[in-house]
């Protein structure tokens, strides 16, 4: 019989990190996986975090490695695994990946989100030549050229400012005629003297061959159909949960983000959902840190029980 941990940790993101420091700090018998080499999730793709309280205007990456050399300093560490199946029998989680199995009384799932595609022609051929969901990834690529954002949220006002540095044309696309982004990330986007709004426009098909040339847009208003020349498409249309595992697991919203409040409860008892995973109002470095903190208070809890 394989050993049976007090708890198993999903995700080294800020909520799996958030839940990885508190575990350790409570001396639990504790596994933490996470399949990527990095820890940090989606912050390490961010230029700039100028929110999280104490650290303004920290890159993304060196906010990740903070958070990971705070961990690392306790003694935890994650195991580098891709999980491949996660089930329940007869109250014990089993966590299954390429090379073992691996059971724990409660479970905490912090595996985030992915980035939203957009499904129109040319997206998936251009990938890596020209069509992006990383500004702060490949926008060096793009140094005095031209690219386009599409998206309207914050991420989108971040991409579209951080690439204002360093193309000489930045356009961005959006559906609406108003950005649904901070107004301080909106008026730093407008301060660009580079970068052009396309409002009420929808992208249509990513043009090119071997690289991305251009962008087919429609008006939605107009109906008026163009093509803007561009060398770089970067899509920040938002994010759709990692859940594909845990269906049927626990309840999952129409989205599929985990069903789960402030506590971190599932549906099912001794699983509990932190972080950008979770069905919530606000998806923030800061929340998804307290996510991890309230997971692995509600974990102390069902282990007492």
């Amino acid at each position: 019989m394989s050993e049976i941990y007090d708890l198993i940790i999903l995700g080294a993101g800020p909520a799996g990190i958030g839940a990885a420091i508190y575990a350790s700090r409570a001396k639990l018998n504790m596994l933490w996986i996470e399949k990527k080499f990095v820890q940090g999730g989606q912050i390490t793709d961010t230029y700039e975090v100028d929110n999280y309280p104490g650290m303004p205007g920290i890159s993304g990456m060196e906010l990740g490695e903070a958070m990971a050399a705070h961990v690392k300093k306790l003694g935890a560490s994650p195991v580098r695994e891709n999980v491949i199946s996660i089930e329940e029998e007869e109250g014990v989680k089993i966590v299954r990946t390429k090379k073992h199995e691996y059971r724990a009384k409660t479970l905490i799932i912090a595996l985030g989100a992915a980035h939203r595609k957009l499904g129109i022609p040319g997206e998936e051929e251009l990938g890596g030549m020209g069509v992006s969901y990383c500004a702060t990834c490949d926008g060096a690529f793009f140094k005095d050229l031209t690219a386009v954002v599409v998206g309207g949220g914050n991420v989108a006002c971040e991409d579209a400012i951080f690439l204002a540095r360093l193309c000489k044309k930045v356009y961005v696309v959006h559906r609406r005629n108003e950005l649904r982004g901070e107004k301080i990330l909106q008026d730093r986007l407008f301060a660009c003297e580079n970068a052009e709004m396309v409002w009420d426009s929808i992208p249509l098909e990513i043009c090119g061959q071997d690289k991305v040339t251009g962008i087919k847009v429609e008006n939605v208003k107009t109906k008026e159909v163009r093509t803007i020349e561009t060398d770089g498409v970067f899509i920040a249309v938002g994010i759709v949960p990692n859940s594909q595992l845990l269906k049927g697991l626990v309840k999952l919203d129409e989205s599929g983000y985990i069903l789960a409040g402030e506590e971190g409860i599932t549906s099912t008892p001794g699983i509990f959902a932190a972080g950008d995973i979770r069905a919530k109002a606000l998806r923030q470095v800061v929340t998804a840190v307290s996510d991890g903190a309230n997971a692995v208070a509600s974990v102390q809890k069902y282990l007492l029980r």
